[in-house]
């Protein structure tokens, strides 16, 4: 039986299904199976430590977690890495985002206590983002988060300025700041590097595992490092054709419990998992 010895979820569009459920009793009982055989569980997403959190309300405290995709990583209960960027940075990219030709465009910065606004946002669309980041707060200017670590910027735009502006961010903060996009829209801007496979890597090293012994699970184009670098790693159904290429084997979709039935495949070490013959 193959050696899995962690499994990294994606959250939205792959572990949720599209109305951002998950059969709770089914994972459960898979749960249980991979820590019988010391398999670690970590969710990797671009979403809030704190909304997170509360998707595992069972077994937070057991688990580890890459969140906002990959700035924060934290293993029971504590942090082992938490990036930042630097305040010119920070101060560069909100001059890009005021100035440039983004029509639509609205976002969030987001650091270890909470994710912040500008006065002014569209209520409608700040009443969505609260289901992503459950600690939201309104500020006036930037010299009003203090003592704070602001490691992502989440944009929402039309999907007909995501190019440009991801271009614009590559061409005017090049080194500093890299922008990944999820679909449906969104944008985040990291700190180079701070991606979600930078999450699995450290804790890996943390477990003394192995890429070979990851199976990875995603959707988005923010799961593109960590699908590459993962030797199980599996695209949802659902996902767009460069995820799908990115990955070395096909999920069901995020509707169909797609995690889960590759889970259980695994637990049963059947198709990919499978030993192989003498």
């Amino acid at each position: 039986m193959t050696m899995v010895k962690m499994v990294a979820v994606d959250m939205d569009g792959t572990f949720l299904d599209d109305n951002k459920q998950y059969n709770r009793a089914r994972f459960l009982a898979c749960y249980q199976q991979l820590t019988a055989r010391d398999i670690k569980f970590v969710v990797a997403s671009g979403n809030q430590y704190y909304q997170l959190k509360s998707f595992f309300p069972e077994i937070a405290s057991t688990i580890a977690f890459v969140a906002e995709n990959g700035a924060w990583i934290i293993d029971r209960d504590e942090e082992l890495f938490c990036g930042a960027f630097e305040r010119r940075d920070v101060e560069a990219v909100i001059s890009t985002l005021q100035n440039g030709d983004y029509p639509g465009l609205r976002y969030l910065l987001c650091g270890r206590n909470s994710a912040y606004y500008f006065d002014g946002m569209e209520e409608r669309w700040l009443k969505k983002m609260r289901h992503y980041c459950h600690r939201l707060k309104p500020i006036h200017q930037l010299d009003d988060v203090q003592d704070d670590r602001l490691f992502k910027f989440a944009l929402n735009l039309s999907d007909d300025y995501i190019e440009p502006l991801m271009a614009d961010i590559e061409r005017l903060h090049q080194g500093r700041v890299a922008a990944t996009s999820s679909g449906h829209g969104s944008v985040d801007l990291i700190v180079p590097g701070n991606h979600k496979a930078h999450g699995l890597d450290l804790l890996a090293k943390r477990w003394g595992i192995t890429h070979d012994q990851v199976l990875a699970f995603g959707d988005g184009g923010n799961d593109l490092e960590m699908l590459k670098q993962s030797r199980f790693s599996f695209a949802m159904d659902n996902a767009p054709q460069r995820v799908k290429q990115a990955a070395r084997f096909a999920a069901p979709s995020n509707n169909e419990q797609g995690v889960l039935q590759v889970i259980e495949q695994m637990l049963a070490g059947e198709g990919p998992f499978a030993a192989p013959q003498a």
